[in-house]
């Protein structure tokens, strides 16, 4: 962006370290679990921080997901460095509202009274944190989402789709139930007794030990019945979505704003959500596609039906209306000027 920052970016190693150190960022491998529950863990990850935060002296640092947040805010604090927490998704623990979500809303109202941002991907998840007395209203920023690169993202040139080829239907994701992977076969199995020639896609990868986790024997079963084609995880979805004619999310996990959604809406499909935090800012119903209820594979189908019936024409004009609410709303120039706007704002102070 020839913005003058350096930028350092300290994660898990894997194999998309070499992207980041390719695109010019300086890469600091770091070790922790996101999912573990073990105290000792956390402490040592406190630890691991405070010494990497020491070390190396950034000027700001920016946090992303749960534990990074909670104790690489209480690390930078420790240490005099300013930071902001991007809370990009409420995630498992908030769902259930169990014993885990007490402690995880003890922890981040802590580590987050040490912050000088708090960024939200959407209003819901700010107002929980706000009611939930986690984090005061005036440290709070709600972000366009992540952001997208529109011209990667693009509709690019579409084969004609041949008479013989089923209509098909495209779900990308992690592989959990809460993002709505059973509601999607049910509705595929609703629109198959109704004679369809339906095709239903999916990708995503598996979380292993992640309690919300789909089973293989589930994917396992859909496939055989025939509901879904599961085709692995793929590095790159642009090929999938262009052989799409519908993209499907029919999450019930607390979204921040779903980057599958805006991939999907960017490259000129039609989208069937549900009506869910997170989701319904991707989806205006009725102009660039369709909301549908939380939990209700009836509806879903129903939404399905109604997109397979709709002309070719009226479906390119729902496409074309959500890569420019994409364009508008989410496009990574509108992010990438935030971040900016904060750092300048930080040294001028």
């Amino acid at each position: 962006m020839g913005q003058g920052f350096e930028v350092m970016v300290m994660a898990p190693d894997d194999e998309y370290s070499a992207y980041l150190q390719q695109s010019g960022c300086r890469f600091i491998p770091l070790h922790f679990n996101n999912k573990t529950e073990n105290p000792v863990a956390d402490l040592a990850f406190y630890r691991q921080l405070k010494a990497l935060y020491r070390q190396h002296r950034p000027d700001f640092i920016f946090h992303y997901v749960a534990k990074p947040n909670i104790y690489g805010s209480l690390a930078a604090a420790a240490i005099g460095i300013p930071s902001v927490a991007v809370i990009t998704g409420l995630g498992y623990p908030f769902a259930k509202r169990n014993w885990l979500f007490q402690v995880v809303k003890q922890l981040y109202k802590r580590a987050l009274r040490k912050t000088r941002e708090v960024w939200f991907l959407n209003n819901e998840d700010a107002k929980i944190f706000i009611n939930e007395h986690i984090v005061n209203i005036e440290k709070v920023k709600v972000l366009p989402g992540e952001g997208i690169d529109t011209e990667y993202f693009s509709f690019g040139n579409h084969s004609a789709k041949k008479e013989s080829e089923p209509f098909t239907f495209l779900m990308s994701t992690r592989l959990l139930k809460s993002k709505g992977i059973g509601l999607y076969a049910d509705a595929a199995r609703i629109l198959k007794k109704k004679n369809y020639s339906v095709r239903f896609e999916l990708i995503g990868f598996f979380e292993q030990h992640h309690p919300d986790s789909i089973s293989r024997d589930d994917l396992d079963r859909w496939q055989k019945e025939g509901l879904i084609h599961y085709g692995g995880f793929a590095k790159d979805v642009r090929p999938f979505l262009r052989r799409a004619d519908c993209f499907v999310f029919p999450s019930f996990y607390n979204e921040g704003i779903p980057r599958c959604l805006m991939e999907a809406a960017c490259m000129e499909l039609p989208v069937i959500t549900s009506n869910n935090r997170g989701c319904k800012e991707v989806v205006l119903n009725n102009a660039t596609g369709f909301l549908c209820h939380v939990h209700d594979p009836f509806d879903l189908a129903d939404k399905m039906e109604k997109i397979l019936n709709l002309p070719a024409e009226e479906r390119s004009r729902l496409g074309r209306q959500g890569r420019a609410l994409v364009i508008k709303k989410f496009d990574i120039r509108h992010v990438i000027d935030e971040y900016v706007a904060t750092l300048n704002a930080d040294w001028a102070e």
